[in-house]
């Protein structure tokens, strides 16, 4: 582990260990006796003794030896010394074992449960800590067992990064001691101790590491370090709304059956239910989002309990995106009329991060909602096709200047300090021989200066972070697939950075009433990022790339039409984030590998029905019994859908069964494979 190579055992070496066996299944057999008898006398507790002499990781035998520590106390009175005799032969059994085996699960957490009844001294067990550290010093059972007894000792977490300092000085290659260092410093810089200022401490933090670095620069433990601080220059403690749809100052039309609108409106927007989604979008992910914290004033009726729910896999009511459905049909008329709606985000406390911190940047952003009094023949009653009937959008529009807004992040985010500490992170690693690792931390550092940079100089960075990504696939080829998503990621940031790069994959759809259209086709993407910019897109076109999932995808709650075809996805499973856009009606997954793969790992994503007894089942379930379970997958993810129109051909899984079983589960399906349906 962390580059010590195994040993070969030597002949007598083998020789040795086939007698210790013997040895062992002789007393392990003469323990067990004893064990389920319930006997604990002291021949009974010296034979467990011996047993973990020779094998420390007998956990059975640690469980033994604490029933009977129980039983020795309950039958003495309240002598401290007796109890004392007691607890320090277990911790003298445990030094013994520790020996054998520095390692030991069972031994470190029998320890434990010794300095737990509090009967012992624990002053000790720093010095006892700082001996099998010195013969081990990345053993990282000590290090846990050390932060155990910190916590008892009520020992500073400065002195301890103190005793980190000494650690790494003596050893770079600790990783263990630099673990510990990021924990210690977690704690100290969260809380804001005296001397453990973000920007003060984290510079000082890069001019450690970088000596570890640069001193053995094949050594990982330093680089770990350093990608941890790289998180905490970026990373902002206190959630930030990164974005949000409507955006502020927009305009949308509103319809009662599809959109309505023309080439000049901003966005159209049509829905059955009579209701359009709002949508918050946070930079991580945050609980508390409802009623209280986020308050809506407008004249739309029917809004006053508007329930927020998030966007998460297994119902997690901790989530990046935040959706509310505003009502627009009521039992009120109010077609023909535009209505203000302002939402207010964070005026209340009760947005918190999964880390504890509070939402503390409060946002307001204001839209109007125009409902017409006519509802057009839905276009969806023709097929939709991907190639003809797309409009250019023009890259000078105000429409597209409005759609694309800066990340609020960057605007809220103290960013002086951070900036110069990176870029003097990237002026120093410039100067260090290519390497695998140091074009790879390079790249990092280059994608944490883009996010933090005004919109003039991203592209530069972007470009450069390419060209990196595809260096490191080249050199790195047993990494392939992590530097193909990393260059995905770059791409896309690329393409969300600016309205020109935008503008050029953004178009408008005639035969869909003008809906928006974003297209990334044949762009080699392996993994989908920045959706936080492209919440308004009503159309997107990722065909011909290299996706496996659809991961991310869950955030465009305006996606109407979806085109993944002559991709790489496997499974139904790994379109499980789909389940979540209530307004799709178009999707087209044909040419991909689904039901080619006989073991497919990524259908369990999503639970089968097969794993949970009481797994609703309706009128498909109960008709269907055998093809439910055949095609589980495929049930869970389309049976949340209202599709009108699915095309499955090319995949291995397509054929008459499975398109009997589609027509099933989804009942409204008016196209299937191209072929209009008879109703």
């Amino acid at each position: 582990m962390h580059g010590r190579p195994r040993k070969a055992y030597k002949p007598e070496e083998e020789a040795a260990s086939a007698a210790k066996a013997a040895k062992l299944r002789a007393l392990q057999s003469q323990f067990m006796a004893n064990h389920h008898n319930k006997i604990y006398t002291k021949e009974a507790v010296d034979l467990s003794t011996k047993l973990l002499e020779i094998n420390p990781e007998a956990y059975t035998a640690w469980n033994y030896r604490k029933l009977a520590v129980e039983d020795k106390l309950s039958r003495i009175e309240s002598d401290p010394d007796l109890v004392k005799t007691i607890l320090d032969e277990e911790l003298r059994v445990v030094e013994s074992a520790l020996k054998q085996n520095f390692k030991s699960y069972g031994a470190w957490h029998h320890r434990k449960w010794v300095l737990s009844k509090g009967h012992s001294s624990v002053g000790n067990e720093l010095r006892l800590l700082d001996q099998f550290q010195k013969l081990d010093t990345r053993n990282f059972h000590a290090w846990n067992y050390r932060r155990f007894v910190v916590e008892l000792t009520k020992r500073s977490e400065q002195d301890e990064l103190e005793y980190t300092d000494d650690m790494i000085g003596s050893d770079f290659s600790n990783y263990s001691a630099w673990h510990n260092r990021s924990v210690l410093l977690s704690s100290l810089l969260t809380r804001k101790a005296d001397g453990f200022l973000p920007n003060k401490k984290i510079p000082d933090e890069y001019k450690l590491v970088q000596n570890a670095i640069f001193t053995d620069e094949d050594d990982q433990s330093g680089w770990f370090y350093h990608l941890w601080l790289l998180d905490q220059t970026v990373n902002v403690e206190t959630p930030l709304l990164t974005s949000s749809w409507p955006l502020h100052g927009s305009r949308i039309n509103l319809s009662a059956g599809c959109s309505n609108g023309s080439f000049s409106k901003l966005t159209t927007f049509g829905s059955e239910s009579g209701s359009f989604p709002l949508v918050l979008y946070f930079d991580q992910a945050v609980c508390g989002v409802s009623s209280s914290t986020v308050t809506i004033d407008s004249e739309l009726k029917g809004n006053e309990d508007l329930v927020w729910e998030p966007v998460s896999k297994k119902n997690s009511q901790v989530s990046c995106v935040w959706v509310a459905r505003l009502k627009y049909i009521s039992s009120e008329p109010c077609f023909g009329k535009e209505y203000k709606v302002k939402v207010r985000v964070g005026n209340s406390p009760g947005i918190v991060s999964s880390r504890g911190c509070n939402f503390s940047a409060s946002y307001e952003f204001v839209f109007t909602a125009h409902v017409h009094d006519t509802v057009e023949e839905s276009s969806q009653d023709g097929i939709v096709s991907w190639k003809d009937g797309f409009d250019i959008w023009d890259a000078e529009s105000k429409d597209l200047n409005a759609l694309a807004t800066l990340d609020r992040s960057n605007a809220q985010m103290d960013s002086k300090w951070r900036q110069e500490a990176i870029a003097e992170e990237i002026d120093l690693f410039r100067e260090l021989p290519d390497s695998k690792i140091g074009k790879l931390t390079l790249a990092r550092l280059l994608m944490a200066k883009a996010m933090i940079s005004d919109d003039a100089v991203k592209g530069v960075h972007y470009n450069e972070i390419l060209e990196l990504c595809k260096d490191l696939m080249a050199l790195d080829s047993s990494h392939y697939q992590y530097y193909k998503d990393e260059h995905s990621v770059a791409l896309l940031r690329k393409v969300t950075s600016s309205t020109e790069d935008l503008s050029g994959h953004l178009f408008r759809c005639r035969n869909m009433n003008n809906s928006v259209c974003l297209r990334l086709n044949n762009l080699s993407l392996s993994r989908i990022a920045s959706v936080e910019k492209l919440l308004f897109v009503q159309m997107l076109d990722l065909s011909h790339n290299e996706l496996h999932s659809t991961e991310g995808l869950e955030a465009m709650q305006l996606l109407s039409c979806l085109n993944l075809s002559h991709n790489r996805i496997r499974s139904f499973s790994a379109l499980d984030s789909l389940r979540h856009l209530k307004q799709l009606r178009v999707l087209d997954v044909s040419h991909n590998h689904i039901g080619e793969h006989s073991v497919d790992t990524t259908r369990y994503l999503c639970s089968s029905p097969l794993s949970n007894s009481e797994w609703p089942q309706d009128e498909v379930g109960s008709q269907m019994p055998s093809l439910v379970t055949k095609y589980w997958d495929a049930y869970f993810v389309l049976r949340d859908l209202n599709l009108k129109q699915l095309d499955i051909t090319g995949n291995v899984i397509a054929g008459d069964e499975f398109s009997s079983f589609v027509l099933q589960v989804v009942p409204k399906l008016v196209w299937l494979d191209g072929k209009k349906l008879e109703i």
